[in-house]
């Protein structure tokens, strides 16, 4: 059997409610040998930290991601305290994550969004650990922050968008690209271009899980089963096995989140 890694999904999510346990049974009995669980909200970190320490092959990110930022500062920085407290309470939280920009959904609280974004860099750095990176239509801000904030042990745009700037720029820095469903859709642009700038070393695999579910399943709950269907993507424009990418992706999630 090929041995998979889903690299990025939302095992706490609510649409997993009614079956998460025996789901993540079938996760790991097809094949899906690791997984990490991401966190995107004070709520969610704390319940990836759960699963996490509740499953021997679930690992886990916590931070606060530009969408589920309180809309006051003051706020923002008990949050921020507490994010940092829970990510020292477990040797299985890998990363701080998922954090960035999301022009997307708003606007109005560019600063903020951006001072979480600095912040929680700061924190990984403190606690020596890799970022998990969101960002939606706020390519430049993105690049420039992670420019002029250093990350010391790098990390990885999670859930890539197609945008070449974006990867060029990303990869020039030492971050890894994270692709998901969207690469297999018939009406991805750029998807094949943007798999081939990304060399072997620098390839991650994710499902975001249990949303963008790939070709063939698009319209049903995603999960980690369906990482496959990245993967099958990835090796037919880089001429590989399937086989060949799973082993390069999982071995650079491995290396990345310092995990064996």
């Amino acid at each position: 059997m090929i041995e998979l890694l889903d690299s990025h999904a939302h095992l706490d999510d609510e649409k997993f409610k009614e079956d998460r346990e025996a789901m993540i049974k079938q996760i790991k009995e097809e094949g899906i040998t690791k997984l990490i669980t991401a966190g995107y909200s004070l709520e969610g970190s704390k319940k990836a930290k759960e699963l996490a320490e509740q499953y021997d092959f679930i690992y886990a990110t916590v931070g606060i991601s530009p969408n589920d930022i309180p809309q006051a500062e003051e706020e923002l920085w008990i949050v921020l305290k507490e994010i940092k407290e829970l990510a020292k309470q477990s040797k299985k939280i890998v990363a701080i994550g998922e954090i960035g920009l999301d022009y997307y959904w708003e606007q109005k609280n560019k600063a903020l969004q951006k001072l979480a974004f600095k912040e929680q860099i700061k924190l990984a750095n403190q606690l020596n650990k890799p970022i998990v990176i969101h960002t939606r239509e706020a390519v430049m801000d993105t690049l420039a922050i992670l420019k002029e904030n250093k990350v010391a042990l790098k990390g990885v745009l999670h859930c890539c968008p197609l945008n070449r700037e974006l990867v060029k720029e990303a990869l020039k820095l030492g971050f890894y690209i994270s692709f998901a469903g969207p690469i297999t859709f018939k009406n991805a642009k750029n998807a094949d271009e943007i798999i081939e700038m990304v060399p072997n070393d620098k390839i991650l695999i994710e499902t975001d899980s249990p949303y963008l579910s790939p070709e063939p399943l698009r319209g049903k709950r995603n999960d980690s089963r369906n990482v496959k269907y990245i993967a099958q993507k990835i090796a037919e424009v880089k001429k590989k096995k399937l086989e060949e990418i799973a082993q390069i992706t999982y071995q650079n999630a491995e290396k990345l989140f310092q995990i064996s």
